[in-house]
Order: structure tokens, then sequence, then C-alpha cells
């Protein structure tokens, strides 16, 4: 028995409407593989611990909350770069900015609306 909470793994689940365009903007947009894969839900790895699922609302027992309220907070190397990769591919973001927490951050949404926030240190 363990004293502590300490999850080993982690998995961001996304209950969706517009289902099959949000799986699709984060497999082809994204380039995120896939782990999993079912026919109302599918698991992308983000990390080695750290995952993000896309569920068909109409199979779930969970709405959507149609990306009311929800932030995806992405750390990679280098913000400037992610921005060109992801620009480069034809995603419509905003520019990159310094954050005042001492940061450079970009923000756009998925298909469903969830707000993605993709920041760097400085």
């Amino acid at each position: 028995m363990t004293d502590t909470f300490s999850p080993k793994n982690t998995n961001t689940i996304l209950y969706c409407k517009k289902w099959q365009e949000t799986v699709d903007f984060y497999k082809d947009c994204l380039g995120l593989p896939i782990t999993h894969n079912s026919d109302w839900f599918i698991e992308f790895k983000l990390t080695e611990t750290a995952h993000i699922s896309i569920a068909d609302e109409s199979r779930a027992s969970i709405k959507s909350c149609g990306g009311a309220g929800v932030t995806l907070a992405l750390q990679v190397e280098s913000a400037a770069e992610t921005w060109q990769y992801l620009r480069s591919s034809g995603l419509a973001i905003e520019p990159v900015r310094e954050h005042p927490w001492g940061a450079h951050v970009f923000y756009f949404s998925d298909p469903e609306g969830h707000r993605i926030e993709v920041w760097s240190p400085k």
C-alpha cells in the first residue's frame, strides 16, 4: 500500500460531437500516433506517459462540453519551430507571443472547440 497519490500514466479524454473531424485533426493535422483505435474511441500518444483520447459522445455516457472550459497546455522544445511546422501544414493559429510567466506561447482550437496552448520556456 502507498501513502501517496502517484499516477504512472495520464490520459485526457475529450468527448466530442464532431468525433471524426476531431480524430482527423489530431491524426492528420498534429500527426499524433494512435495507440488505441476502436469505432468510437481513439487514443493518441503525446509522450511516453501522456495520452489524449477522442471519444464519440453519441456512444459514451458522458457528453461533449463543446470545448468550453478546456485548455490543453502542451510544452514543446521550441514554440517558434512548432508554430512554423503547424502553420506550414495549413492550421489557422495565433502568432507566437511572450507570456507574462516567462514563456513563448501560441494558441489554436481543435474542431470541437478545445483550446490548445503550445508553449516553451524562454
